[in-house]
């Protein structure tokens, strides 16, 4: 969909996801000479070798032929050898063990956006977590340069790393193709109320990467991609649509990783954890989520108490024949409509991908017709569920 700006799309559906669209972009090659700096290009995904690139002269050509690569090219790139010494992997491999055991000893069941639930060993908030674990070894392990260098190639200076440990053990079944967060967490219905132009944003806000903690081998389940998939403007309604999860599973590309391996992709970029099909591999990948430094307000409000504050006057007026319509401008100016950041251990998606806003709380409140008292106290849980 290449529109002149007089005549932009500004609105997506799913009546314009075809196939055939998707199929034009990502039924194509990766051109090494394109790539200078890469190793090679294997299943149309480029490998960069870790210690050339520390070698390399310029890094802000490096970090630029990075951007080109998860913006234009395939969408997803290898860094091998990322974390040259295992010691320093293996040391936080032990952290998040000890974390899982401890999960399994409390009986938490931590559960999976696109996966059912038990398939996986999933710890939340590793970053957190392991940090106050062990700092040494969160210390030695965030030092790395890779990680930096590619989180200030796709987003400049002041990014914000989250983790997510996830061990697929033997015999867990592959995730759903999906595209990764902030759209991707959203229905159909929602992501549509977004204009086409925050389906263009919203890719270049994150990065999603991944570090692989045990060697990866193929029957193992390492992560599917759709090469080139980042491109596809409706991308982000179309992974739902049968046709299209056909077509990843029959044209999607598995690469095998060796301990200390990163690889980061565009979150736009289809893709989905595969099946382990080993007998005794426990799949275990850190995660990385790493976000722009411009998500955030410039203010801080309290709207946890803006919300409290208006609801009597919501509930009055709409007594008094005000319009559903009024209503929602009202919430959307006080309350949080947003559900992240959350503590996902005690804060789950519920029905979805995503726990219930503060926004949501309100105006199921209003539906439901429940005191000001009922609503405060469901705020204040939804708050402390929240908190880390």
């Amino acid at each position: 969909m290449s529109l002149t700006s007089a005549h932009r799309q500004v609105w997506l559906s799913e009546r314009d996801c075809d196939l055939a669209d998707l199929r034009e972009l990502v039924e194509r090659t990766t051109d090494r000479a394109d790539y200078p700096h890469a190793r090679a290009v294997e299943q149309g995904v480029l490998l960069y070798d870790s210690d050339r690139l520390r070698a390399a002269g310029d890094p802000r050509e490096v970090r630029a032929e990075l951007v080109r690569a998860l913006a234009d090219g395939p969408g997803i790139v290898v860094l091998e050898g990322a974390f040259p010494d295992p010691v320093v992997v293996d040391r936080l491999t032990a952290v998040f063990d000890a974390l899982i055991a401890e999960q399994r000893a409390s009986g938490a069941a931590a559960g999976d956006h696109f996966a059912k639930p038990g398939a996986n060993d999933r710890i939340w908030n590793a970053l957190e977590k392991a940090a106050l674990y062990d700092p040494a070894a969160f210390a030695d392990y965030y030092g790395n340069d890779m990680l930096a260098l590619v989180s200030s190639a796709w987003l400049g200076p002041g990014y914000q790393v989250t983790s997510q440990v996830n061990v697929v053990n033997p015999g867990g079944a592959a995730q759903t193709v999906h595209r990764d967060y902030h759209l991707g967490f959203l229905s159909n219905e929602v992501a549509a109320a977004y204009p086409a132009h925050v389906h263009a944003l919203s890719p270049v806000l994150t990065l999603q990467g991944a570090v692989a903690h045990r060697d990866m081998p193929v029957e193992s389940g390492p992560t599917m991609y759709l090469p080139h998939s980042q491109r596809y403007e409706p991308g982000y309604l179309a992974w739902r649509l049968p046709a299209f999860q056909e077509y990843f599973e029959a044209h999607h590309v598995q690469l095998p990783l060796a301990k200390g391996d990163a690889v980061f992709f565009n979150p736009a970029l289809f893709h989905a954890a595969g099946t382990n099909r080993s007998a005794d591999i426990r799949r275990t990948a850190n995660l990385l989520q790493v976000s722009s430094a411009f998500g955030r307000a410039m203010e801080t409000v309290d709207r946890e108490a803006v919300a409290n504050a208006v609801y009597p006057v919501l509930l009055a007026r709409l007594a008094e024949g005000a319009g559903a319509d009024w209503a929602q401008n009202v919430i959307a100016a006080s309350a949080e409509g947003y559900p992240f950041p959350t503590n996902l251990d005690s804060d789950p998606p519920v029905d979805g991908l995503a726990p219930p806003s503060q926004a949501d709380l309100v105006r199921r409140a209003l539906a439901e017709g429940l005191p000001p008292e009922a609503l405060r106290a469901q705020l204040r849980a939804g708050a402390e569920r929240r908190t880390s």
